[in-house]
């Protein structure tokens, strides 16, 4: 490998992760050593694994050791290492030590700089008092006055962050995969639904062969279902999802089970002013019309004879699964 510089990226291969450090292949006689810590989240699982590629950043030689980082932090942020990290990009770790006028007085190493209101968090903003106190990775905006004068964004990383993730997951989410996800809300047209960490909306129409009036009485929110993927639109970031795609269809059978002649016991799902629609089981609706029903004219009133969730005897005149 050539001799690398103090701030150059490289991908390369995990060759081991033990408790502490991750090692890296360089095609050389000797490994590269990164902290663990750059890639474990809050609840200390590491995010790697061996034979995973990983983009680092060379931070230098020590004692004998070539060392990388994910971000630059702690005793690697000094002033050399921080013009670099403008120079080349790289992520910094910063501590929010308070709240000042337009935004956030950030410490990264012994240097401190301004985050600006605008630049702190992504989507979801949440108050000022959120961010103090939190360790947080920022980018380098600006470097100005020999790093007296130092403007960060931590909305570039959580963009970038989530951009790779949408790319992460684009596979998982494909048209046609059935997928795991846990219910998040529910509304009255559906039921939005955590999916790898993306909302998919299952909409009410998907979630049953049968009609669902409502959605609380069959979904709830924490409960985890499996569903397939039926759109996904990426440039809008929407996927869809469907239960019942996952269930056999009914009217595959109808022939088999309502042959005509045949008698049932069904129940009044809707009326009309033309007849009552009657549901023989879920996805199955049928038409009473009007003129068979006993005693019953084109004037009578079924609205007020005829309530919904009410059994009915019936009989198959006609069948046409097509239709």
């Amino acid at each position: 490998m050539k001799q690398l510089v103090p701030g150059q990226e490289i991908e390369a291969e995990v060759i081991a992760v033990t408790d502490d450090c991750i090692f890296i292949d360089l095609n050389a006689k000797s490994e590269g050593i990164v902290d663990k810590a750059d890639f474990t989240d809050e609840n200390g699982t590491c995010s790697v694994t061996v034979g995973q590629k990983i983009k680092v950043f060379f931070v230098g030689d020590k004692k004998g050791e070539m060392t990388f980082t994910a971000k630059i932090s702690g005793e690697d942020a000094n002033k050399d290492m921080l013009e670099q990290a403008w120079q080349q990009g790289i992520p910094v770790e910063g501590h929010v030590e308070k709240e000042i006028k337009g935004g956030f007085e950030v410490k990264v190493g012994t240097a401190r700089a301004f985050c600006p209101y605008s630049q702190m968090g992504f989507r979801q903003k949440e108050a000022p008092a959120f961010y103090v106190g939190k360790n947080l990775t920022f980018r380098i905006q600006e470097y100005k006055e020999d790093g007296k004068n130092i403007l960060l964004s931590n909305r570039v990383i959580e963009e970038e962050t989530y951009q790779e993730h949408l790319s992460s997951i684009k596979d998982i989410l494909a048209v046609g995969n059935t997928v795991t996800g846990t219910v998040e809300s529910l509304q009255s047209y559906g039921a939005f639904v955590n999916v790898a960490g993306f909302k998919a909306l299952l909409p009410i129409s998907e979630i049953s062969r049968g009609r669902v009036e409502d959605i609380a009485s069959v979904l709830s929110p924490g409960q985890e279902i499996t569903a397939q993927v039926i759109s996904a639109d990426w440039q809008r970031e929407r996927v869809s999802l469907s239960l019942k795609n996952l269930t056999a269809d009914p009217w595959d059978s109808v022939q088999e089970k309502y042959p005509v002649d045949s008698e049932h016991t069904g129940t009044i799902s809707r009326v009309a002013d033309f007849g009552l629609f009657v549901t023989l089981e879920p996805g199955i609706d049928g038409l009473v019309h009007i003129s068979a029903l006993e005693n019953e004219n084109r004037n009578t009133n079924l609205r007020v004879k005829y309530k919904t969730g009410t059994k009915m005897d019936v009989t198959v005149i006609s069948l046409d699964p097509k239709q």
